[in-house]
């Protein structure tokens, strides 16, 4: 699977004040009617149990310009590392990552799927926005490309 691209995304939840992301490249659409998209997180990511009692999240759709704060949140580094320095915004959820990211969107899982070291998450779109990014950011066979 490292050959074939994916997007790249930061995840970030929000949950009583303790905020957490982290780079994703399992972001999929589900569903127009009603619209769901769906992530995949392992279960040893420093997010995952902050995600599963925040029960929504926010996912910022890196542009091609952002490869550094894709590693930043790659990282594993503690959460105030990952956000000093980072400019966001707030959303309804979770922060939101400015800059020239392709798309933002928020969402409330409403389903969880054990697979294996990962839990897939279906979130119930609450707000998804275009972002001022032409290009996005992908990740294969262990790099970062623009498209």
């Amino acid at each position: 699977m490292r050959y074939w691209p994916h997007g790249v995304s930061v995840l970030s939840v929000d949950y009583e004040g303790d905020r957490m992301g982290v780079t994703l490249s399992s972001l999929v659409s589900l569903s127009l009617e009603p619209p769901l998209v769906g992530v995949s997180v392992g279960k040893q990511a420093s997010c995952y149990e902050l995600l599963r009692r925040a029960g929504a999240f926010a996912v910022s759709m890196l542009g091609s310009e952002q490869e550094e704060i894709a590693r930043r949140f790659a990282a594993g580094h503690p959460p105030i590392v990952h956000w000093a320095g980072v400019a966001t915004r707030e959303g309804e959820i979770a922060p939101l990552i400015e800059g020239p990211c392709v798309g933002w969107i928020e969402a409330r899982v409403v389903a969880e799927h054990d697979v294996g070291d990962h839990t897939f998450f279906v979130g119930d779109v609450l707000s998804a926005q275009p972002g001022p990014g032409h290009h996005a950011l992908v990740y294969r066979d262990r790099e970062y490309h623009a498209v």
